[in-house]
């Protein structure tokens, strides 16, 4: 058995909330840089290099990327050998987002009532998802969520007749539904499967996705390739002025679900894709 300090998740988290929203991940980088190199619309040209230069900014600043610095979504292995000691390991997570929202001088935007909308001045509570796996270590992803793209998701619980082309329909239409509206270009992840609530979360993980990496299923592989080419035709552009890339990504992630069901969810992302994550 090994133990870990709750102290310690806390430390951990604080700084993972600061690292995302002030370092774009190098994947984005990279793939932000060579689709600014193969664009032929000088508008979108333009407003990728503005991105690029903001994302340098915020790095040599150690200041916010943009100013929506997210709801935390928290993803956490943690192995059946591992204990959390000196306090309950959400409380951890949640003092950890706390500091490193005060400490980064980060915008807090969470409301304790969905309704009555009273701000909690801290930015907590984070929404963290928890996964039992083997072995002694404790895996911690931090993905601050902005809004603007994530109101631009969609859920349809589809009938297996309509099969792959209603699925892909679906993505599509969601996408052009989101025009300008999710800060393109955007990461589209998808979730097909599972239950109403499993396609939202199969969404949401397959954001976390490096953007070099596939569905290790050469089926939603190529039918990853496949809507990201179509979807980049659609002429959105970056932040909606036109051209080539309206998606750096499309990553699907599947799960098996019912005889009566094809329940499909698209989680979108703005350019800013963020997430760090440490093993303790």
């Amino acid at each position: 058995m090994k133990s870990i300090d709750a102290k310690r998740v806390t430390e951990e988290v604080k700084k993972l909330v600061m690292d995302a929203n002030f370092f774009l991940p190098e994947d984005v980088m990279a793939s932000l840089r060579e689709q600014k190199k193969k664009e032929k619309w000088i508008l979108a040209t333009n407003t990728l290099g503005m991105i690029i230069e903001n994302a340098e900014i915020a790095e040599r600043d150690m200041a916010p990327m943009c100013q929506d610095t997210g709801m935390v979504v928290v993803f956490v292995e943690i192995g059946q050998e591992v204990h959390i000691e000196n306090g309950l390991l959400e409380d951890a997570i949640n003092q950890g987002i706390r500091e490193g929202y005060e400490e980064g001088f980060l915008r807090k935007s969470v409301v304790a009532d969905p309704l009555n909308r009273k701000n909690t001045g801290d930015n907590t509570p984070g929404v963290i998802h928890y996964s039992l796996v083997a072995g002694d270590q404790l895996k911690i992803m931090v993905a601050p969520k902005g809004f603007g793209s994530e109101n631009m998701s969609r859920l349809k619980m589809l009938k297996p007749s309509e099969g792959v082309e209603g699925v892909k329909e679906f993505i599509l239409e969601t996408v052009e539904l989101a025009g300008p509206n999710a800060c393109p270009p955007m990461v589209v992840g998808v979730g097909v499967g599972g239950t109403f609530d499993k396609s939202t979360l199969l969404a949401k993980k397959a954001l976390m996705r490096r953007l070099e990496e596939y569905n290790e299923n050469p089926y939603y592989a190529d039918m990853e390739k496949e809507l990201l080419e179509k979807i980049n035709a659609m002429g959105i552009g970056p932040q909606g002025f036109g051209g080539e890339t309206t998606a750096l990504k499309v990553a699907i992630e599947y799960y098996p679900t019912h005889i009566a069901g094809l329940p499909v969810a698209v989680n979108i992302n703005c350019h800013a894709t963020r997430h760090k994550e440490v093993v303790l």
